[in-house]
């Protein structure tokens, strides 16, 4: 059956900070994408990365600069736990092997016991799994946490799954021009849902 995902589960396993009940779980690429990826050596050999644009320039990156992508996430969390001081975390914090609970099982239910969840898209992220995880999560708790939930996504990108999200799911898009507009733009996420929870505009969650 695996370990079950509660709200107790998560502040005995996150740590303290000054809103220890408000979870705020963040969802994103681990990795950031690279093109060693899709590619082929002898297909990147014929490609003269200098002449490319600047973002696909970045996109034949060193190898070792992949996990790019998670550090954003690292660095968003720590800003949120510090201000307004939710807490925000990663599935990886949650410490639960994929052996036991798969990852997409463990996103639906980090959700569910959530105030808030953010998919965060970087440009630059290796967002495949994402993708599948978001659609999962959608799938099973648009109807009951809708207001719950953001898709943030940097200007670069442009997904026929986040077009259909927003249509289907009537899901909140928000786009984000750099790190410190993520940051602020998911503060107000944090401090609406608060406010509502307070007014009993939402159930607030135990």
């Amino acid at each position: 059956m695996g370990v079950e995902i509660t709200r107790d589960v998560l502040a005995k396993r996150l740590g303290e900070v000054k809103y220890d009940r408000f979870f705020f779980y963040l969802m994103g690429p681990y990795k950031s994408f690279n093109l060693n990826y899709i590619l082929s050596e002898d297909e990147r050999r014929e490609i003269d990365v200098d002449d490319l644009p600047g973002p696909l320039r970045q996109l034949f990156r060193n190898k070792e600069e992949i996990d790019a992508a998670q550090a954003l996430l690292r660095r968003v969390q720590g800003q949120l736990r510090a201000d307004p001081g939710v807490n925000a975390f990663l599935a990886l914090d949650v410490g639960i092997d994929t052996d036991e609970v798969d990852a997409v099982t463990q996103s639906i239910r980090c959700a569910r016991c959530s105030n808030a969840t953010a998919f965060v898209v970087p440009f630059l992220g290796h967002n495949f799994g994402v993708g599948e995880e978001a659609g999962s999560v959608l799938e099973n708790l648009a109807d009951t946490h809708g207001e719950r939930l953001v898709f943030v996504h940097e200007d670069d990108v442009t997904s026929a799954m986040i077009r259909s999200a927003k249509v289907r799911w009537d899901l909140r898009v928000a786009t984000y021009d750099t790190e410190a507009e993520l940051v602020a733009k998911l503060r107000r996420v944090a401090g609406d849902i608060m406010h509502r929870e307070r007014r009993r505009d939402l159930t607030q969650l135990e």
